[in-house]
């Protein structure tokens, strides 16, 4: 494959794609709401005649392109679902639904994964091997891509291959992100609930004050990674939310502490969740409370194939020689797409969407977030790119 000619065929449906952008973004749907974006998903590969099957973790969409052989399979994963937010763009393709935004752009990867489709449809008589396109619900913490899993998703066929990007508002149009090893954080969710005992706020003698204790465990908690993690590993222990009371002159009952933990290695992870177990119970001791610990895990990271990456980077690097390629981009952030690379050879691709000549350079989950549409054929020739040149090497 002269890989110049999905550069080009992407350039040539650029404006097929913004327009799905556009209409994707103007109809933002939450996790597992995502019907009218799953519909238009299922009618374009239904067109391209592909076998498609809609409904997984009730939203979701599978999609198969067979080529000219029956292996491998590559699968190329794409993200659908809006965030809780109030968008502030103000652009004719705003979003039409009040406290729902498409404010991390999954209205882009989806219009890229059609996009995708399209560009290796044109080439479908060459292709060598399988495509399966996973088009996910509820990526944003509502454990979509885990549940696709439990559904089956990984089966038949089951990838040999795994694909996945995200846009990046961080970085300019023109900067590509493939990371040889760890790339993103895997997450947990910590809930502590801490029990006094309430009274007159004149009269804290006579209470067991579990604000003051919440205050101490979070302030407890942020040694755990300064003091009990090497300093040459990462991790982050963040408290997000603390609630406690009704009344300004009433201690309250209770309190309770939210926040994620992130960490990229089993070893970190098991240390810091224990640690979090301790420090809190200690404290809840100290000051004469109780606390209840619960964690949930989200994802686990995201890890690149290293002799994958590796291929991926001279790739981009000859289909974009103007490209800034980065081979050690890391983030705390966390990604679903984890639960589709688990033992499969994977990789996950990050592609630079911002220009802040324009304004086009709001932080993703931001109100005014947007970005600069010259990614989405950027992107598009670049995943189909890679998906090709791993069927053709096997």
């Amino acid at each position: 494959m002269d890989y110049s000619q999905l550069v080009q065929g992407a350039e040539t449906l650029a404006e097929e794609i913004i327009a799905l952008r556009r209409d994707f973004h103007r109809h933002p749907e939450l996790g597992f709401q995502e019907h009218r974006t799953a519909g238009i998903v299922a009618s374009e590969m239904e067109y391209l005649d592909l076998e498609v099957r809609s409904g997984i973790a009730e939203t979701g969409v599978v999609a198969l392109m067979v080529g000219e052989k029956p292996d491998p399979t590559v699968l190329l994963r794409f993200d659908m679902d809006a965030l809780p937010v109030q968008e502030e763009t103000g652009t004719p393709y705003a979003s039409i639904h009040d406290g729902v935004m498409h404010a991390c752009g999954h209205d882009g990867h989806t219009a890229i994964g059609i996009g995708v489709a399209k560009l290796l449809h044109n080439h479908l008589s060459d292709l060598p091997g399988r495509v399966k396109f996973v088009f996910l619900p509820a990526e944003e913490g509502l454990g979509g891509a885990e549940r696709m899993v439990a559904e089956g998703v990984l089966e038949n066929p089951k990838p040999d291959y795994s694909l996945s990007m995200h846009l990046r508002n961080d970085k300019p149009l023109g900067w590509i992100g493939i990371t040889s090893g760890p790339a993103m954080a895997g997450a947990e969710r910590f809930k502590i609930e801490i029990r006094g005992e309430g009274g007159h706020g004149a009269a804290p003698h006579k209470t067991i004050d579990p604000v003051l204790a919440a205050a101490q465990i979070t302030n407890a908690l942020q040694s755990i990674v300064s003091r009990n993690v090497d300093p040459r590993e990462s991790a982050v222990v963040s408290v997000t939310q603390f609630q406690a009371g009704d009344a300004f002159n009433v201690i309250p009952s209770h309190a309770t502490l939210q926040g994620t933990i992130r960490t990229f290695t089993p070893e970190v992870r098991e240390l810091i969740l224990a640690r979090v177990e301790e420090v809190s119970s200690g404290v809840a001791t100290a000051m004469g409370v109780d606390a209840h610990v619960e964690l949930t895990r989200l994802t686990p990271p995201v890890v690149n194939d290293r002799e994958l990456a590796a291929k991926l980077h001279s790739l981009a690097e000859s289909m974009f020689p103007e490209a800034t390629i980065s081979s050690n981009e890391i983030t705390m952030g966390s990604e679903d797409m984890a639960f589709f690379m688990e033992g499969i050879p994977s990789a996950y691709l990050f592609v630079g969407s911002s220009d802040t000549s324009r304004s086009l350079d709001a932080p993703h989950h931001n109100p005014r977030f947007d970005f600069d549409e010259g990614a989405l054929s950027m992107a598009t020739s670049l995943m189909a790119a890679s998906e090709w040149s791993l069927l053709e090497a096997s």
